[in-house]
């Protein structure tokens, strides 16, 4: 599967922002989708994830209240909503893909698809 993600931009603090996921390629029913984050000079971290045949939604501490995932089936397209934008949002996102579900979903090492990020910059 490929990813591709889009929307990241330069946004002040408090604000909103949809950054989009498109996958080409058939996404299994019991696959995981999963948003992570970078910034610079740390670790990549989980923000949200979905399990894409039952629809169940996963989200960091962090992003709980705040962010929402979903997904659009027909369109093959994962989205993360990301409302109240903070400074420390500021990251690449990235969004990745396992044919199976698994209950380590928020751990990087355990995608095997990525697509190249795009670029989230929240200013205060």
């Amino acid at each position: 599967v490929q990813l591709q993600a889009s929307g990241g931009g330069l946004v002040q603090a408090g604000s909103s922002l949809s950054v989009s996921c498109a996958a080409s390629g058939r996404i299994f029913p019991d696959a995981a989708v999963a948003w992570f984050r970078q910034a610079p000079g740390k670790e990549r971290e989980f923000v949200a994830g979905i399990r894409w045949g039952g629809g169940r939604l996963y989200y960091a501490d962090a992003a709980k209240g705040r962010f929402t995932i979903s997904r659009d089936s027909a369109k093959n397209t994962v989205y993360l909503q990301m409302n109240n934008l903070r400074p420390e949002d500021t990251a690449v996102y990235f969004c990745a893909t396992r044919v199976r579900w698994t209950t380590s979903y928020s751990r990087p090492s355990e995608y095997k698809d990525w697509g190249p990020g795009t670029e989230v910059t929240v200013s205060s």
